[in-house]
C-alpha cells in the first residue's frame, strides 16, 4: 500500500500532512506513532528534511464539522491542538470540498477556519479560532502540589528569580514570559524549556510549551516557542495566540479586544486578534499562511521501517513564493 502526504507548513512550523481517508482502514494509533517518530526525525534521518509533526485527517465525528484534525508530535506524543497546522488542514479540506468557511474538530472543539485574502501572490492564508482559553491549574496540568491555582505574571522560584510567568492553555499549555531582546536570543529559553519537558520536574509533570515574547511596540510582538514533544520551533501558533492573549492583558495600555496584532517568528509573521466573548470567555484569531511545499509518496511498509528509498516528491513551487514574502517583510 502506497501513502501520500503532504509536505506543510505555517510561518515555518513544519508537518506531514496525512489523509486517513486514503486507507481502506485507518492506521492505528501506534503506526501513527511509529509514522511520526520515523518521518519526522531532523538531520538526515527523517523523510527528507524531517518535520515538527505528522496532522492526521480524517472525517469527522460530528455533523458540525467539515472534518477532523489530530496532531502527532515528531517524539510521537499526541497535541491537543496545533494552530499552524490547523490553517494548512482547513486548506487542505476547504481544497477537497469547495468550502472557504467551515468548522473542524479537534480533540477539545469544532473551531471555526475561513480563507482570507493571500498574504502575497502564491501564499494562502487562513483565520482560525483558537480555542478554548483556561488559566485553571488543573486544566493547564499545573501539579496539585504547586500552591497557586493560576499564575499570572508571576515568578516561578524553580524556573528563575527574575522573570515573571503566565500560565494559560489555548487548550494546550503554554507558559508566557515577557523579555528583552538579550533574553529571547539567549540560553535560558532552552534551559526553562529542556528542564520542564523532561518528566521530572514538580510544576508541570506531563511538560509544557514555554515562550519567550519581546514587545516590539503597539500591537507588534516577537515569540520565540520550546514546544513541548518537539522542541525549539520556528513557530508555535496557540503559543503566538496565547502570548497575543497575555500581551492584551498585560502590556496594551488598556485592555482593547478586537485589534490586529503582528506577531513575528522565526519562521515569518502571523496576525492574531484576541476576542472576549459576551460571557467573558476569550478566543483569539490565528491569521497566517498555509504552504503546501511537496507531495511524497512511498509504501506504507516502508515508512513504518524507516525505509525512504522508494519514496517519490512532487514540488509545488510556493516554498520559494512564501521565502520571497519572508524576504519582503525583513527588507521593507
Amino acid at each position: 500500500m502506497v501513502v501520500k502526504m503532504i509536505k506543510v507548513h505555517g510561518s515555518g512550523n513544519d508537518f506531514y500532512l496525512l489523509d486517513q481517508t486514503q486507507f481502506p482502514e485507518p492506521l492505528t494509533d501506534a503506526q501513527l506513532q511509529q509514522l511520526a517518530i520515523n518521518i519526522c526525525k531532523r538531520e538526515g534521518a527523517g523523510l527528507y528534511e524531517g518535520a515538527d509533526g505528522v496532522l492526521v485527517v480524517d472525517k469527522s465525528e460530528h455533523p458540525s464539522a467539515l472534518g477532523r484534525m489530530r496532531v502527532i508530535n515528531a517524539d510521537g506524543t499526541e497535541a491537543s491542538m496545533c494552530g499552524n497546522g490547523l490553517r494548512t488542514v482547513a486548506r487542505y479540506l476547504g481544497t477537497q470540498n469547495s468550502q472557504d468557511a467551515f468548522r473542524v474538530q479537534t480533540m477539545y472543539a469544532d473551531l471555526k477556519v475561513q480563507a482570507v485574502a493571500d498574504f502575497a501572490d502564491h501564499v494562502p492564508a487562513f483565520s482560525v479560532e483558537i480555542s478554548p482559553v483556561s488559566f485553571d491549574a488543573q486544566t493547564i496540568g499545573m501539579h496539585a502540589n504547586h500552591d497557586a491555582q493560576t499564575i499570572i505574571n508571576e515568578t516561578i522560584p524553580e524556573l528563575s528569580a527574575t522573570l515573571k510567568f503566565s500560565a494559560v492553555s489555548v487548550p494546550n499549555p503554554h507558559l508566557i514570559t515577557f523579555v528583552d531582546h538579550e533574553t529571547l536570543v539567549g540560553s535560558e529559553l532552552g534551559r526553562i524549556g529542556k528542564w520542564m519537558n523532561d518528566g521530572k520536574n514538580s510544576i508541570f509533570p506531563d511538560g509544557v510549551n514555554v515562550s519567550f515574547v519581546e514587545v516590539l511596540g503597539q500591537n507588534s510582538i516577537f515569540v520565540r516557542t520550546f514546544e513541548r514533544g518537539v522542541g525549539f520551533t520556528n513557530a508555535c501558533g496557540t503559543a503566538m495566540s496565547a502570548s497575543s492573549l497575555m500581551y492584551v492583558l498585560l502590556h496594551q495600555e488598556s485592555t482593547d479586544f478586537n485589534q490586529e496584532i503582528h506577531v513575528t517568528n522565526l519562521g515569518g509573521m502571523v496576525k492574531t486578534i484576541v476576542h472576549q466573548g459576551a460571557d467573558e470567555e476569550y478566543w483569539m484569531e490565528l491569521i497566517g499562511n498555509a504552504t503546501f511545499v511537496k507531495i511524497v509518496s512511498l509504501p506504507l511498509d516502508s515508512a513504518l521501517a524507516a525505509d525512504y528509498s522508494q519514496a517519490s516528491v512532487t514540488v509545488t513551487g510556493e516554498q520559494a513564493a512564501y521565502a520571497a514574502f519572508v524576504g519582503s517583510l525583513t527588507t521593507a
